[in-house]
């Protein structure tokens, strides 16, 4: 049994650990407003990329860009984004376990975020390359880096394959693990994208020469940020819940503190009426 005054520093203990969650839900909160507003600006030129893209791919060969060549595969390498702090739930955890449940014996993991890498270090996953504090400072130079790295592999002939795993931001209680193919470039095909011909100033080729890697630069700032949103709501979620369960444990210790004060009391009050009985 806890004595009175354990149960006092108790109390006092977690209720500053509920003003430390309270505050980083809040914090949380802020960065995911702001992370989906860069999401939301991002859409207008991912949508018009896309759209060229669709209608290039049908004036061309495919094999008329080296990121467009599909090969057989032999080794795949997988960028998975993970943050670099904890305290987020499982929001890591879903997407490491989605990429080595793909993984096959010869492929590697391009890991960005502390967390990923720990993930895979662990489980003695071939490391590519590796990236910390992406999100820290989020910017469009950190995705294209990332992307850079990845194509220049693709194209020396180290992989065959590149994915992209990631958390997609569905809504603040909902991030879900997606795994896309980056490299080689698959073209989607559009129902507005009829069989008509086009025109283009410069070539189809130039045109590709510049807007392919602009592709594959964006696709990962897309995917950076959607894990950025996630993981924000995902921390908001898991601090409103430690706030919440913080809350249950001091009512808990507080009724367990006025019952252990009540009991002393009462020995206290029948120690003075013994005493006052004993003298009378």
């Amino acid at each position: 049994m806890a004595t009175l005054k354990q149960l006092r520093t108790s109390v006092a203990s977690i209720t500053n650990i509920q003003s430390v969650t309270n505050a980083m839900q809040l914090v949380a909160a802020a960065r995911m407003r702001r992370a989906q507003e860069l999401i939301l600006a991002a859409r207008p030129y991912a949508q018009q990329l896309d759209r060229v893209l669709q209608r290039l791919s049908g004036s061309i060969d495919s094999l008329a860009h080296p990121l467009l060549t599909d090969r057989s595969v032999n080794k795949t390498a997988y960028i998975v984004l993970t943050s670099d702090r904890g305290l987020c739930g499982g929001f890591n955890a879903n997407s490491c376990r989605v990429a080595f449940n793909d993984l096959q014996p010869d492929d590697g993991v391009i890991a960005v975020g502390r967390k990923g890498r720990s993930f895979f270090r662990a489980r003695n996953v071939d490391l590519l390359s590796d990236y910390e504090d992406v999100f820290r400072e989020l910017s469009f130079g950190s995705a294209a880096a990332i992307a850079d790295d990845a194509k220049n592999q693709f194209l020396l002939g180290e992989v065959d394959r590149v994915m992209l795993v990631y958390n997609e931001f569905l809504s603040v209680a909902q991030q879900q693990p997606v795994v896309e193919q980056l490299l080689p470039i698959v073209p989607q095909e559009s129902e507005d994208v009829g069989g008509g011909q086009y025109l283009f100033e410069p070539s189809p080729e130039v045109l590709l020469d510049t807007l392919i890697p602009r592709h594959v630069n964006f696709q990962v700032w897309r995917a950076l940020l959607e894990s950025n949103a996630g993981e924000q709501a995902a921390r908001m979620r898991a601090m409103d819940n430690a706030t919440k369960n913080a809350g249950e444990v001091i009512e808990e210790l507080t009724r367990e503190m006025n019952k252990e004060r009540q009991s002393s009391i009462t020995l206290e009050l029948m120690d003075i009426i013994g005493g006052a009985e004993a003298v009378a």
